[in-house]
């Protein structure tokens, strides 16, 4: 995998070769480096099965072998700071070693790096090197925190709330949590059963770690969140991949998910809204979903439904764990930082049975404890704000859906492009296996054999970042974030729609 120390000196090298100017220059391949190395070596990718299924298994595709083999061993050879001044000195001592063992845990050695965190990071370091770069890589909402939220976390400073939380919480934010899921969701939930967590995704973590081991299946519908197959790496499970199409609206199916349960499936992970695709499980198609899950006593459900309320009509969240039969099988996960923008607040929560719940608060106590007490009344505030938000978050959605229509009208303009419409989250999601691949080539650039090849044409070419559908398990899409202004929006697409005219790049 690769190193951080390597992922920095890519860094580096990026920022060093991008000098304060769009105008083409010598260096402009050294960045092209940079960004290479970063998208062969960062998240993996998955492989097709040769089942009967027809379902794709999530590989590492190490020369290794898979992330239970052992780890080779690693040795680095220090010196002592004693021992070189000795040999430095007229007496020339000969100097001691000492090896350090930096062999890693083989599960923690299998884990890749996330491709969106990279590519933000390289945006961001071209952009500080003074490249005009606009990175619409990033996955968190462009507004500020709503003002009574932001009053109540420093409010909480004030008031003293700067002590240790209880691992699971506080008892006042679990039953407002309790009240929200009753009241929007219609779920009936203890404080009991209430796990928060610093974000959503250390909920989901946990919630994979508690109930998947070695020997067990995770299903996981393609395109994913880049960090599902990662979690359940670490909990020993292996991920199975199940792809979906455009064509399909990137939808999982009853029928596809019946046919790649196995006796060791334990989990099911369902995104709606989805991240990347803005893909949303009508009520008819969840229960249909139900219906198999119902078949496998084994089988149990995560439901990420940290988007919900980030929803286009006529298009409507429905929880899992609201379906007859479902509520027992289902850890539903949930947060504050994409409805609220709070991402760095690192608020989250896991909703689930009691033993489950128990399960994930266990591992929770052993490694993090409870989540920040100011964050903790930052999200009282947020749940008073009314239903779904109130008024404030409205507004939010509305200016997305606007943003939404405009990068989709775009986008589809731009011919080889296929793209079905979002109808939640801020993200689009492509096909753009019309523009890569064959005769596919741009002026000054050469082959762009994918996706990857594309993303690293457009940040070098018309400098705006977007990260490659491989990162999702679906590699003939890329995921375009709109969280962002309107000016920047229509900048970025101006690039884009330049970067790919015919006068300057041959389609497929």
């Amino acid at each position: 995998s690769f190193s951080k120390s390597a992922r920095g000196r890519a860094l580096a090298l990026l920022a060093a070769s991008v000098p304060p100017s769009p105008l083409p220059h010598p260096q402009r391949k050294m960045a092209a480096v940079a960004l290479s190395a970063l998208l062969n070596n960062v998240g993996g990718k998955c492989s097709s099965s040769s089942s009967s299924s027809s379902r794709r298994r999530c590989r590492s595709n190490r020369a290794a072998g898979p992330a239970t083999a052992a780890a080779p061993r690693r040795v680095l050879t220090t010196t002592s700071a004693a021992s070189a001044s000795a040999a430095s000195s007229s007496s020339a001592a000969s100097a001691t070693t000492t090896e350090v063992d930096q062999t890693l845990n083989p599960r923690v050695a299998s884990l890749r790096e996330s491709k969106t965190m990279a590519l933000t990071d390289l945006a961001r370091a071209m952009k500080e090197a003074g490249a005009p770069v606009i990175g619409l890589a990033a996955g968190e909402p462009d507004f500020d925190t709503p003002a009574p939220i932001v009053e109540a976390g420093c409010a909480a400073i004030r008031g003293g709330f700067t002590r240790y939380s209880p691992n699971t919480g506080t008892a006042e934010l679990r039953k407002a949590i309790c009240k929200k899921l009753m009241d929007e969701n219609g779920l009936l939930y203890s404080p009991g059963e209430i796990v928060l967590s610093n974000g959503a995704k250390q909920s989901v973590a946990q919630g994979v770690i508690a109930v998947c081991g070695p020997g067990d299946e995770v299903i996981i519908p393609a395109p994913f969140w880049v960090s599902y197959p990662e979690m359940c790496r670490l909990a020993g499970a292996e991920p199975i991949v199940v792809p979906t199409t455009a064509d399909e609206g990137f939808l999982l199916t009853a029928a596809k998910l019946r046919a790649t349960l196995t006796p060791a499936s334990r989990l099911l992970i369902l995104c709606s809204p989805s991240n990347p695709s803005g893909a949303v499980y009508s009520k008819a198609a969840l229960e249909e979903i139900a219906a198999v899950v119902a078949e496998h006593p084994r089988l149990l459900v995560l439901a990420d439904e940290i988007y919900e309320h980030i929803i286009y009509a006529p298009a409507e969240h429905h929880s899992f764990a609201g379906l007859p039969g479902m509520r027992e099988r289902t850890l539903t996960v949930n947060g504050f930082s994409k409805s609220f923008a709070m991402t760095g607040w690192r608020l989250g929560y896991l909703a689930a049975p009691v033993h489950f719940a128990n399960a994930a608060a266990s591992i929770q106590s052993q490694t993090t404890s409870g989540p920040s007490s100011i964050s903790q009344q930052a999200g009282l505030a947020a749940l008073a704000m009314g239903h779904r938000g109130g008024a404030v978050v409205a507004d939010m959605c509305a200016a997305f859906l606007k943003r939404r229509d405009y990068v989709v009208g775009r986008l589809r303009a731009i011919e080889g492009v296929k793209l079905p419409l979002p109808e939640g989250a801020f993200y689009v999601f492509p096909d753009v296996s019309g523009l890569v691949g064959g005769a596919a080539a741009a002026e000054g650039f050469g082959a762009v054999a994918d996706a990857d090849e594309l993303c690293r044409y457009l940040l070098e070419h018309a400098q705006v970042a977007l990260v490659p559908g491989s990162a999702f398990g679906t590699p003939e899409c890329l995921r375009i974030s709109y969280a962002a202004s309107d000016d920047t929006l229509r900048e970025a697409l101006d690039r884009i729609e330049k970067a790919l005219d015919p006068k300057v790049y041959t389609r497929a």
